[in-house]
């Protein structure tokens, strides 16, 4: 007698799900490639100004900017923002429609629309007194992995002349992303185009970015070190103007009031610090101030290779709706430096 090996049914036999892959994300715009490593860096800051901004609706506000300078003279800004009730995402809503207006009446305007689901518009517009210098429309259509954009800028049929731009972006996998650009202008006389591909890889804690092409290359490295510490390094390269910049900046926020932050950049072929002055920049933010729920931010500090410095220092006062800014750069290899203090309402 002897054992019988039977073989059961084949409906019988457990099934494998199949692996069901998460779709690929939508690489965004061919602009904000490198937006995570700009915001790092610190807008330039010279005289005084004061921003007061009102919320009429919630559709409708407008922020008033009185600006004084060494530089120049003074300036006021009116700036209006409408947007719609179409809400995409937390930060885009359609349509917007978005204007700034100076003392002097020069204009920058700006419609964002959603002509369908994954089909979006914009348009820009930009006036010197009564001259019109800028009028450029986009076209952007998102599909799921991938993001296609068509801008045309100052078109002239008449004069011949237009300049336009073609964005490509897609993901190839949930952290790499490649693209590419193409420029081409057109005006009597003179024709040609640019080529720059483009690729975006996005890890956990960290996103690196590379652009080249014929007209240079461009890079950016930006790193989150954690909530509070943030850095980013950037290379640019112009095979044109035969320019080459390296930047480092630094973005850092201290959530107790009673604080003491240093920055300092050294730098220069000496040995010495603080390059050929010998004098390196530093900055301390004091606030005695038992009151431990006000917020210090210390966002962006930066050094680069045409021997800058600088860092901007923001103090939110709550509970009042003001926020103070404070900040300084220095150019070594012009022996030159400035400062900019600002106040923010609202």
């Amino acid at each position: 007698m002897g054992n019988t090996l039977g073989l059961a049914p084949t409906g019988a036999l457990p099934r494998r799900s199949p692996r069901r892959e998460e779709p690929l994300p939508n690489p965004g715009s061919f602009d904000e490639l490198h937006r995570l490593c700009k915001d790092v860096f610190p807008a330039q800051m010279e005289g005084v100004k004061l921003v007061v901004n009102k919320v009429l609706s919630s559709h409708f506000q407008v922020a008033h900017t009185v600006h004084m300078s060494a530089l120049g003279l003074p300036g006021y800004h009116l700036h209006a923002a409408y947007a719609g009730d179409w809400h995409l995402s937390p930060t885009e809503v359609f349509p917007t429609v978005v204007g700034d207006l100076d003392s002097s009446g020069s204009l920058n305007a700006q419609v964002l629309l959603l002509l369908a689901e994954r089909l979006r518009a914009k348009a820009v517009f930009q006036t010197q007194q009564s001259k019109f210098l800028t009028w450029q429309f986009d076209g952007e259509y998102r599909g799921d992995d991938y993001t296609a954009t068509l801008t045309l800028g100052n078109p002239d049929l008449i004069g011949e002349s237009v300049i336009m731009v073609a964005h490509f972006l897609q993901s190839l996998t949930h952290r790499l992303v490649l693209g590419g650009e193409l420029v081409y202008h057109r005006r009597p006389g003179e024709e040609g185009a640019i080529l720059t591909l483009a690729g975006k890889y996005s890890a956990v804690h960290w996103v690196a970015t590379l652009n080249v092409g014929s007209g240079g290359a461009h890079a950016s490295y930006y790193h989150r070190a954690n909530e509070q510490v943030q850095v980013g390094v950037e290379l640019e390269a112009n095979t044109r103007l035969q320019d080459t910049t390296f930047s480092f900046g630094y973005h850092l926020t201290l959530p107790q009031a009673n604080m003491v932050f240093r920055g300092e950049g050294h730098w220069g072929n000496s040995g010495r610090h603080g390059g050929p002055e010998g004098s390196p920049l530093l900055l301390r933010c004091l606030s005695p101030s038992p009151v431990n729920h006000l917020i210090c931010v210390l966002p962006p500090g930066l050094v680069d290779s045409n021997w800058c410095v600088g860092a901007v220092l923001e103090k939110k006062m709550p509970p009042l709706p003001v926020t103070l800014a404070l900040g300084a750069f220095l150019n070594h290899w012009r022996n030159r430096s400035h400062c900019g203090f600002s106040v923010t309402v609202g």
